[in-house]
């Protein structure tokens, strides 16, 4: 893990954070996502609590189709996954990949809310 993809616990669950914020290039978005593959992959299936902000986070058809893939690629090891800063375009953007990655990520105004909602599933 890399100080963007982190594990911590909050109110005793083990939980995998990823951090997009504030990441303008795709290429910093893959190399984040490289980083929570590694981690997630090597989890037991449905074990994993993903909490990601994107807040801040540059947004082009590039980024949302590594968002696709990374979606898809993780769901057999996520147990619940949440995420912050889904907002604007972006709210459209996170709905299709709803849809077409068959994931249901719920979407948060904070961080804390997110990680309290997690500990409950």
């Amino acid at each position: 893990m890399n100080n963007r993809v982190t594990s911590f616990t909050h109110k005793g669950k083990s939980m995998v954070f990823l951090d997009f914020s504030n990441l303008k290039l795709p290429a910093d978005v893959s190399t984040v996502m490289g980083h929570a593959r590694n981690y997630i992959h090597k989890q037991p299936v449905k074990s994993v609590y993903s909490l990601a902000s994107i807040e801040n986070m540059h947004f082009n058809n590039e980024i949302r189709d590594l968002f696709g893939e990374l979606l898809k690629s993780n769901k057999p090891f996520i147990k619940a996954s949440a995420i912050v800063g889904v907002i604007g375009l972006k709210q459209l953007v996170f709905n299709g990949l709803m849809r077409l990655t068959g994931r249901d990520v719920k979407s948060f105004d904070t961080l804390d809310q997110a990680k309290d909602w997690l500990a409950m599933h």
